[in-house]
């Protein structure tokens, strides 16, 4: 599974989806938006769809931000619900 995360500096949602795939014992590429390497625009030219932090690509498909990812990870077995 290739995993893309566009994440974004000091962001508590993209915190939240790093401790997600940690959990699901998943590597992704992180690109870190608003540095030297990635910007806004890079991102926005290729998922215009893209609104907020963290936006995720499995496998080339645009799956979203943290809820999303987390959705996803269930249905595909890789996580459980958080037990209360």
């Amino acid at each position: 599974m290739k995993i893309i995360a566009y994440t974004s500096p000091g962001c508590s949602f993209c915190k939240h989806l790093k401790e997600l795939f940690k959990r699901a014992e998943l590597s992704y590429e992180e690109r870190l938006v608003g540095t030297s390497q990635w910007d806004i625009d890079d991102l926005k030219s290729e998922y215009p769809e893209a609104a907020s932090f963290p936006y995720v690509i499995i496998d080339d498909e645009p799956v979203g931000g943290l809820v999303e990812t987390a959705k996803k990870l269930m249905q595909l077995g890789l996580v459980s619900a958080p037990q209360k």
